[in-house]
C-alpha cells in the first residue's frame, strides 16, 4: 500500500472508491453514499439514492459494490445496502432496514 493511500481515512478511501467505481450511478441521476462504517466489525452501509430508488438495475449494483468493497478493502467484511429505504440482503430481496446496532 503506497504512503499517500495509508494516510487517507477509511472513509476517504471508501468515498473515493464509490466515485472512481461507479460514476454511471451519477450519470444516471442517481447517488451513493456511505451511511456508516463499522471498523470493529468490518461492516459498511451503503445507500443507492434518487434514481436508484426503483432501478431494475439497481440489485446488480449493489451485489458490484459488495463484492468490489470486500475485494479491495481488506478492513471490510460485510456491506449492507439500501435503495429508497430498504436494506437488501445477500439474495437481493428488500427488507425493512435493521439498523438498531448500526453505529449511525
Amino acid at each position: 500500500m503506497s504512503s499517500q493511500a495509508s494516510e487517507k481515512s477509511l472513509e476517504e478511501r471508501l468515498d473515493l472508491f464509490m466515485r472512481r467505481n461507479f460514476p454511471q450511478i451519477e450519470m444516471h441521476g442517481g447517488d451513493a453514499g456511505i451511511e456508516a462504517i463499522d471498523k470493529e466489525t468490518g461492516e459498511v452501509w451503503i445507500s443507492l439514492t434518487g434514481a436508484c430508488s426503483g432501478c431494475g438495475i439497481s440489485p446488480m449494483t449493489i451485489q458490484a459494490l459488495k463484492s468490489r468493497m470486500v475485494a479491495e478493502f481488506e478492513e471490510i467484511d460485510a456491506v449492507h445496502a439500501s435503495t429508497g429505504g430498504f436494506y437488501d440482503d445477500d439474495s437481493g430481496a428488500g427488507l425493512e432496514p435493521d439498523v438498531s446496532d448500526a453505529p449511525f
